[in-house]
């Protein structure tokens, strides 16, 4: 069902993403101390370069977590295809989310792959000591394309029982008098 139309919308979208996580964390790496956090916006928005070896909020599985992580990434990333295949022309907003969920997670496992250390964290949010676990771009690339990609699927899932609701009677009526859904009695 996919067609030139999107990808001419997942694959910009999902480079560009890529493109600007792994500069920046080229950047993060080359800029900053590891741990030493570095005011943006006070206290409110620090830079503050972190290695993850697990998955988000710090979640680790012990010294094999780089790797079972990776492996679930691409396990994910095949799921998206599949639902990237099964998405028909010109459904922007799916695609779209779909790009920013495998952008982000390709960046997250380029880290897992190259460095023994984990994924690069760098963005730090909060007030005082109340923290947001550190995170990137392409935290924030999997957050809102999964953010979107649910409110799209839900949508999907609502037009299609509205649709149900709306055969439902019609095929209620066919079938008690006998005829096929359609059929004028």
């Amino acid at each position: 069902m996919r067609s030139r139309s999107n990808a001419a919308l997942f694959w910009p979208v999902l480079l560009a993403i890529l493109l600007v996580d792994l500069v920046t964390k080229a950047i993060a790496e080359r800029e900053l101390l590891r741990g030493i956090p570095q005011e943006v916006l006070g206290n409110a928005l620090r830079l503050r370069l972190v290695y993850n070896p697990g998955a988000a909020f710090g979640l680790d599985l012990g010294p094999q977590s780089r790797w079972i992580f990776a492996a679930l990434t691409i396990g994910a990333l095949v799921i998206l295809a599949r639902l990237y295949r099964s998405t028909h022309a010109g459904h922007a907003a799916r695609v779209a989310a779909l790009a920013l969920v495998c952008a982000g997670a390709v960046g997250n496992l380029i880290d897992r792959v190259r460095s023994f250390f984990g994924v690069v964290d760098f963005i730090d949010v909060g007030i005082g000591d109340a923290r947001w676990p550190t995170f990137n771009v392409a935290d924030m690339a999997v957050s809102i394309g999964a953010g979107l990609l649910a409110w799209v699927l839900w949508q999907e899932d609502q037009s299609t029982q509205g649709t149900a609701s709306a055969v439902s009677p019609v095929a209620a009526s066919a079938s008690a008098s006998g005829g096929e859904p359609g059929d004028l009695v």
